[in-house]
């Protein structure tokens, strides 16, 4: 997906909604997408006032993307603007190739010579898969068996980012092209509690701690959102076994919708996002710029790391931390 036609040429506006054309996805045009839209130009204007801010000093890593280049509302591509990485579609010109396409399935695609490579193994972000990976790598379930269950659970669809949860009564005939997952209480009395933790080489930089209440449990509006420090929302152990999950999913760059259950303490990956838009909408905007400056960083370190001949100059560029 180009630049040609502009950003309009992404979404399909009709009867009063907005699809985006690549996902499928859909909003109704109302007062709150009017409100996160102009949120979000202040935080793109921020981003991009920077970059013509530092416009003097040169990139000095080019990362590839194929076969789609990420718009700005999308986390790379704020991530690559702080850190004065320079995008292109043109991998005979990249250090680093990144695999991107907003897509739940993807075809595998071949390595673009010896390049280095981001996401090129992460190809099936389906929730039965992601489900599948999870119990794996943490040794116990989230996916279950409607027919054989009883009780609350989860049914969802398998498609990424279609906030169609529900709450259904088992046991239960399964519908097809949904899966069922344990409810995971992370209630606090009036809100339910999710934490979408980005992760870069499968280390989380960030959590983003979402509070909604009750009855919005899968929608994608938040009551409130906080920046966390990763090492203080999770333990050694659980970091550890984040990394060893995103290894196995094949995502070096992404957000992960992990909950805490509130009986019995454990955490569940249930959703993997590696073409992830950001950050969290309803976050302050000083945490947003802290947030893409510490994801920048991280990224910058990663490519650094894959191919530091070609970067050994990037080495000596370091990104601040902070905003």
């Amino acid at each position: 997906m180009g630049w040609r036609g502009g950003w309009l040429a992404d979404f399909e506006i009709r009867g009063g909604t907005v699809r985006v054309r690549k996902t499928g996805a859909t909003a109704r045009i109302d007062g709150g997408i009017v409100r996160e839209v102009a949120i979000w130009l202040v935080y793109y204007l921020c981003i991009t006032a920077r970059a013509a801010w530092l416009r003097h000093k040169r990139a000095t890593i080019t990362l590839g993307f194929t076969p789609d280049l990420p718009r700005p509302w999308y986390l790379i591509r704020a991530a690559c603007t702080w850190a004065r990485i320079a995008v292109t579609t043109d991998l005979t010109k990249a250090d680093c190739a990144f695999f991107f396409e907003d897509a739940t399935w993807c075809a595998p695609q071949p390595q673009p010579g010896d390049l280095p490579c981001l996401n090129f193994a992460c190809t099936d972000i389906s929730k039965g898969h992601v489900a599948a990976v999870f119990e794996t790598i943490f040794g116990y379930p989230l996916a279950l068996d409607p027919a054989t269950s009883t009780g609350l659970a989860v049914e969802k669809s398998e498609v990424n980012a279609r906030h169609d949860g529900r709450l259904v009564q088992c046991p239960c005939a399964p519908r097809e092209g949904f899966v069922y997952q344990k409810l995971v209480d992370t209630t606090d009395g009036s809100h339910v509690h999710d934490l979408r933790t980005p992760c870069v080489a499968g280390a989380p930089v960030v959590v983003w701690e979402k509070l909604r209440r009750e009855r919005d449990r899968f929608s994608a509006h938040n009551a409130k959102v906080v920046a966390r420090d990763p090492a203080m929302v999770f333990s050694e152990g659980e970091r550890c076994a984040i990394r060893r999950f995103c290894a196995a999913i094949g995502l070096d760059w992404g957000g992960l919708d992990i909950l805490r259950d509130r009986h019995d303490g454990r955490i569940y990956i249930v959703d993997v996002n590696k073409t992830d838009a950001g950050p969290v909408i309803d976050l302050p905007l000083r945490e947003k710029l802290r947030s893409t400056a510490l994801l920048a960083g991280a990224l910058r370190a990663l490519l650094i790391e894959r191919r530091p001949g070609a970067c050994r100059q990037a080495a000596r560029d370091a990104v601040p931390s902070s905003a």
